[in-house]
């Protein structure tokens, strides 16, 4: 039989709710709103006075062509971030799920680069792969490769996503090695007294018991990569070169505090809204029905 809470008065679940309800109200729909109406103005830069130009910033924005090669930029990062953290967790929680002695150390080793925070996990790459001193391109440069992520666009963009997915692998190990931990073992034995091979056994029985947890982590890995992110490459290249590896949400931030454009950064920030609120909804009616609970 099913036991289920039940209140007598409507008065305590209020008051049980309430406080979520406040912090969602003051630190998530007061600021939108806010950035929906500043998006309808330009404001004076010293706040002391707003122009209505109604939807002008929004056709400011996508006329502009380093705008819209931010969509490009954003996307190719996400998809690049996404792949690279999700799929080297799998195979790390999948190396230590079959590992007996020292799992324990193995584990905790893996666990570690989750608690760095973006903006050091930036400056360690950094430092690694400096033009002049960094360990990583002194290495290459004695095997002939000359790298300079300032001014290659390919080596900067290669550069933050691994310094972003980096940061993410731990977080994904924990919940891949927690859903392969959860699968019974009597399913994986009978497929393997069955002559399945373990890459079929994986392919088959392992993975598709995994969607529930992949599914979750496809979408926090890519609202990671739209927002998280911006302490990676506000320390690593800048959004350079020829903003390159500036996604949306850095854009935000160079053209609102760097270039005090306060209209058009509250109308990227719009758009950003719009934009992650579609993608989410998307995964959650099309990519979920692969989903198997």
């Amino acid at each position: 039989m099913e036991k289920r809470v039940t209140f007598k008065g409507i008065w305590l679940p209020i008051l049980l709710v309430a406080p979520q309800i406040a912090i969602t109200a003051v630190f998530f729909f007061y600021p939108a709103g806010q950035a929906i109406w500043q998006s309808l103005f330009i404001p004076d830069p010293f706040g002391f006075s707003m122009q209505w130009v109604g939807l002008g910033n929004f056709e400011f924005l996508f006329s502009d062509p380093f705008y819209r090669a931010s969509f490009v930029t954003t996307a190719v990062f996400s998809i690049l971030v996404t792949v690279v953290s999700m799929g080297i967790a799998l195979y790390l929680a999948v190396l230590a799920d079959r590992l007996i002695k020292g799992s324990g150390t193995y584990r905790t080793l893996l666990i570690w680069p989750y608690a760095v925070a973006p903006a050091v996990a930036g400056v360690l790459w950094l430092f690694m792969f400096n033009t002049r001193v960094g360990v990583v391109s002194w290495y290459l440069g004695q095997l002939g490769y000359d790298w300079n992520h300032v001014l290659n666009e390919g080596e900067a963009m290669g550069l933050v996503v691994v310094a972003s997915a980096w940061g993410r692998i731990s977080y994904n190990f924990l919940f891949f090695l927690a859903g392969l931990q959860a699968i019974p073992k009597s399913v994986i034995e009978a497929a393997a007294i069955d002559g399945a091979r373990f890459w079929t056994r994986f392919r088959t029985i392992v993975f598709p018991l995994l969607s529930p947890t992949t599914f979750f982590l496809l979408v926090v890995n890519i609202i990671y990569a739209f927002f998280e992110t911006f302490g990676v490459i506000h320390t690593i290249t800048s959004g350079g070169p020829q903003q390159a590896t500036t996604i949306l949400v850095y854009k935000v931030y160079s053209d609102g505090f760097v270039g005090q454009d306060l209209g058009s950064s509250a109308a990227q920030s719009v758009v950003l809204l719009v934009l992650v609120s579609i993608l989410t909804v998307v995964q959650f009616k099309y990519i979920e029905r692969r989903v198997h609970y």
